[in-house]
């Protein structure tokens, strides 16, 4: 038991620092291949209704929850098992890749190319370029990093430290999904549902987590804590997301802006409500949100590491004969 404790946060902290030295190759990248799975797949099962959609998730993320666990045992523990980890921990994040871009479109933003900012924006979220302008822009960047600090880095290393490699390919899986058919177009809105529930179900919880690492983290990146938990308390709920809400909001108090109001994507005009209470999102602002969703990513990282050490485990406990 002991050898295990060491192998799963030594496996964490060894994945999480690959994600900050190689970020996302630019071909290969294992989340692409079950992509292209699932999309085929997607050939076979597809039908207008939800029944079809919760036939095609089970289906994908069943998979990966059982190729992790039969990996898990195959591996054993030691040095083994924290490569395992590692590299399921790797695969799973994307935490630099998302900071960067922030900054990438922060450089457009600032040179006022504003054409290169629309075709930089589709790599943090679905939202139509087009329909934007400079501030348009600058807000659905700010609120992508924020979403996307719990989605691409918080919940991948709290599923990774409570339910070992099954659970982050599980995880990993099942936000993929969401990303690609989780959303209310004609052809995803019944076939997607599924999707979409089981990655609030899975997000419930690291994106709280977020909220409160943004909180304890905001001082470090120039912002206010007592702020971004009180944007949190008054208007996540009002967030269409029980998720990003939570986080959006945060990082909207901790940063002293707001966020939030008409949202354009491909297929539908959505109004969401204000989040935070202060000045319109500029340039410098969205700088300041790429920090801090630096800082609360390793704040995560500590967490998960910590969580996998002193934390139970599934098959940690091997059973022993009652003392009499």
């Amino acid at each position: 038991m002991f050898v295990l404790r060491r192998s799963l946060p030594a496996g964490i902290l060894l994945g999480y620092l690959a994600d900050v030295l190689f970020a996302d190759p630019r071909r290969g990248h294992p989340v692409a291949g079950f992509g292209w799975c699932a999309t085929a797949l997607e050939n076979l099962t597809y039908r207008d209704n939800r029944g079809a959609g919760a036939v095609h998730t089970a289906v994908l993320v069943g998979g990966l929850t059982g190729a992790g666990a039969l990996a898990r045992r195959r591996f054993g523990d030691g040095v083994a098992l924290a490569l395992l980890t590692a590299a399921a921990t790797w695969s799973a994040l994307g935490g630099t890749t998302l900071a960067a871009t922030g900054d990438a479109m922060a450089d457009h933003l600032a040179a006022g190319d504003i054409d290169g900012a629309r075709v930089v924006l589709p790599s943090l979220c679905g939202r139509d370029p087009a329909a934007l302008d400079g501030p348009g822009l600058v807000r659905a960047a700010c609120e992508s990093v924020a979403e996307n600090t719990s989605d691409a880095t918080v919940a991948a290393l709290i599923w990774v430290a409570v339910a070992g490699v099954p659970g982050v390919l599980a995880y990993r899986g099942i936000n993929t999904l969401d990303a690609m058919i989780g959303n209310r177009s004609p052809r995803y809105l019944r076939f997607g549902w599924a999707a979409a529930r089981l990655d609030d179900i899975a997000n419930y919880l690291p994106a709280r987590v977020t909220g409160v690492l943004v909180a304890l983290c905001a001082p470090l990146a120039g912002g206010s804590g007592i702020a971004a938990l009180r944007a949190w308390w008054r208007d996540a709920d009002r967030h269409p997301s029980p998720n990003a809400g939570v986080v959006e909001a945060a990082f909207a108090g901790a940063m002293g802006v707001r966020l939030g109001g008409p949202t354009q994507y491909r297929h539908e005009l959505e109004i969401r409500p204000t989040l935070g209470d202060g000045r319109t999102a500029d340039i410098d602002d969205l700088r300041r949100a790429v920090r801090l969703s630096r800082v609360v990513q390793v704040a995560a990282a500590l967490l998960a590491v910590t969580i996998s050490a002193v934390g139970p485990r599934a098959g940690d406990q091997r059973r022993r004969p009652p003392r009499w």
